[in-house]
């Protein structure tokens, strides 16, 4: 079995900052893509940023310069800095995960079970 554990979410004025995590863990064999995505009240779930394993990344418009994402592959986990917040930045946040499992030869996805971010104006 595999888990994604986040962590890292809560309140924050806006023009404040957040750094979310999320960590894989469990019978791994490999991780590809790493994601962030969130989902306000009344919404649909959109993707805020994702990293490849090479690292290569892509952003939201909505969040492009102020936000960043990263991952240490050692310890398989994925980071999510957040600056300059805005309350329409309001939501929960999930971690997204494209993860092998050993002994199994294709990939799945995989999500946390998400974490609260509150931008107060």
């Amino acid at each position: 079995q595999v888990q994604l554990v986040e962590s890292g979410g809560g309140l924050v004025q806006a023009g404040g900052s957040l750094r979310l995590s999320c960590a894989a863990s469990g019978s791994i064999s490999s991780i590809n893509d790493m994601g962030w995505y969130r989902q306000a009240p009344g919404k649909q779930r959109e993707l805020v940023a994702v990293i490849t394993s090479g690292g290569s990344t892509n952003y939201a418009d909505s969040v492009k310069g102020r936000f960043t994402i990263s991952r240490d592959n050692a310890k398989n986990t994925v980071y999510l800095q957040m600056n300059s917040l805005k309350p329409e930045d309001t939501a929960v946040y999930y971690c997204n995960a494209r993860i092998r499992q050993l002994l199994l030869p294709h990939p799945q996805d995989y999500w946390g079970q998400g974490t609260q971010v509150t931008v107060s104006s």
